[in-house]
């Protein structure tokens, strides 16, 4: 893949402040905006967010070693972007309704979806992995940017009805420059709907740096179409709890659709099929690993006399507990049958398909007994 020269691009500076209300340092900063959505949070509530990213990381590195090993067919990593994902969905209700990209493993486990569900899809065992009316997330989207649109209909079928749910999209910041999203933009805003677009800028569409394809800031984009946006360090887990509070709370008060730019950064590939090595040079990991978002968290947790080591101990566990759990799952996972490809692509009969399961069913007949 060709790498684009950006040696001359000039990237404007936007309209919109990047809210932190934790340094690297992890000293605390007052954030007069902001500071309000925090009032409620623990020490406790503190821990599980330590815990949760520590979960979250252990399970994408167990997912990225599965897949070297041969037993998924691909996986889309989340290495850094672990307080934008927990950050955000912890902050939600339990009947707001996510629309996930395929990079959301964070946000669907946090929500109650199983991990070895998750591997399911991306090994091929099952076509979806989960039921959404269970866990109110619907399953991952591959095509870029299509959950957007999703998202808008539900908040526009929430704001029709009188309810009091957010429609929550999740998408990186290449899916900005696809049509569904802007569209989807377009929709909410005109209708008011009660729909939070939430943008993890990972710096990278694949091998494309964000500055090629925006000259200004993302969140800038969304306050052109009359979102109220926010702009966050998506490395503070604090900064991205507090403004997806602030967010959901304008969209479910009536007062229209909402935007979220959290900055982050992709530490690891696009996908496991993915060498990044062509594309970045390593001086920015060694940047971004300075702002690591569980680092940032412990220190700010020994600020407060915390303590530290019985809740990374605690998180450590949990940590084992489900890298084992994993491990079982993917072993004694059943591939499906291949008849399994045709059911469920509609709802009703429907002869075409028919006509294909027999045909290709009769195709494999054709080896069987074979050498």
């Amino acid at each position: 893949m060709p790498i684009v020269s950006t040696q001359h691009i000039d990237v404007a500076a936007g309209c919109l402040p990047t809210h932190q209300l934790l340094n690297v340092d992890g000293k605390r900063i007052p954030d007069e905006e902001l500071d309000h959505y925090l009032k409620d949070l623990k020490e406790a509530d503190l821990a599980d967010f330590l815990r949760d990213m520590v979960v979250l990381r252990r399970m994408d590195n167990e997912a990225t070693a599965l897949q070297r090993q041969g037993q998924l067919g691909l996986w889309a990593p989340l290495l850094g972007q672990e307080a934008a994902q927990i950050g955000s969905v912890r902050a939600t209700e339990d009947d707001d309704f996510i629309f996930p990209s395929y990079r959301e493993h964070g946000v669907a486990w946090a929500r109650g979806v199983k991990a070895e569900d998750l591997l399911s899809v991306w090994r091929g065992a099952q076509a979806s992995g989960w039921d959404p009316n269970e866990v109110n997330i619907a399953c991952q989207q591959i095509v870029i940017g299509s959950q957007a649109l999703h998202a808008a209909g539900y908040g526009m079928g929430i704001k029709f009805d009188g309810g009091k749910q957010v429609s929550v999209a999740y998408f990186g910041d290449g899916a900005t420059s696809q049509g569904d999203v802007n569209e989807a933009m377009v929709f909410a805003a005109s209708y008011q709907a009660p729909v939070l677009f939430f943008c993890q800028n990972n710096q990278w569409a694949i091998s494309e740096p964000v500055h090629l394809q925006s000259r200004t800031q993302i969140a800038d984009r969304a306050h052109g179409f009359g979102l109220k946006t926010w702009r966050v360090d998506g490395n503070d887990i604090l900064a991205v709890y507090a403004a997806t509070k602030a967010a959901l709370n304008h969209a479910r008060n009536g007062l229209g659709p909402t935007f979220i730019e959290a900055v982050t950064y992709r530490m690891g590939s696009h996908t496991t099929a993915d060498d990044p090595t062509r594309y970045r040079k390593n001086e920015q990991l060694e940047e971004w690993k300075a702002k690591d978002p569980i680092d940032r968290l412990v220190k700010y947790l020994h600020e407060m006399g915390a303590d530290v080591q019985s809740y990374e101990q605690r998180a450590q566990n949990a940590a084992d507990e489900l890298a084992a759990k994993l491990r079982a799952a993917i072993t004694t996972m059943e591939d499906p049958k291949v008849e399994e490809l045709f059911t469920n692509v509609y709802s009703e009969k429907h002869e075409p398909t028919e006509r294909a399961a027999r045909d290709y069913l009769g195709y494999l007949a054709e080896f069987e007994g074979g050498e």
